[in-house]
């Protein structure tokens, strides 16, 4: 699959998926491809930590309320340091999601899907806190987004996209 197939059929996948392990080798690509990222002044604020383990996994997806991943073969925590990068400014946010971005492209292009869950897991209740301090996650550290990673078990479904020309222009905003 090339990149621009990767692009176009990426899609949120928030259903169940098959009971089928997610290869070591393959998750290792999809977290090589997150820390390919671009990063603001190359702090390289983005960390990760994959979670196969079954025990472990289940541990953790029932931490998560309401659930998420509850089939999911395979997790990926991104985690993020606050480092300011230049004149005071902090990256992380731009950081990971550029990490987050290219491990859904990767995950895609190599026949899985995912969702990029990341409000669910930073809301008040402190999910992704709770889920640190099981992984044992250092303070320095915040844990800002779950992907869930495996064969889909169920429909792939797209959301509807505005057209091209409703979103984007040349020249100046609106322009044809």
């Amino acid at each position: 699959m090339d990149v621009f197939e990767a692009i176009s059929g990426r899609l949120s996948y928030r259903w169940k998926y098959k009971e089928i392990d997610v290869p070591r080798e393959d998750l290792v690509k999809i977290m090589q491809a997150g820390l390919e990222a671009p990063s603001g002044c190359n702090k390289q604020t983005t960390s990760l930590i994959c979670v196969d383990d079954k025990e472990l996994l289940k541990e953790l997806v029932g931490m998560i309320d309401p659930p998420i991943c509850q089939t999911a073969p395979a997790i990926i925590c991104v985690l993020t340091q606050r480092i300011c990068a230049y004149r005071d400014k902090c990256f992380a946010v731009q950081d990971y999601s550029a990490a987050i971005e290219n491990m859904l492209l990767a995950i895609k292009a190599l026949g899985y899907e995912s969702c990029w869950y990341e409000g669910h897991i930073t809301d008040d209740d402190n999910i992704g806190g709770k889920l640190a301090k099981r992984l044992g996650v250092p303070d320095d550290y915040d844990l800002v987004c779950v992907l869930p990673v495996g064969v889909p078990a169920g429909d792939l479904r797209r959301a509807k996209r505005k057209p091209f020309d409703e979103r984007a222009w040349f020249n100046g905003f609106m322009n044809k």
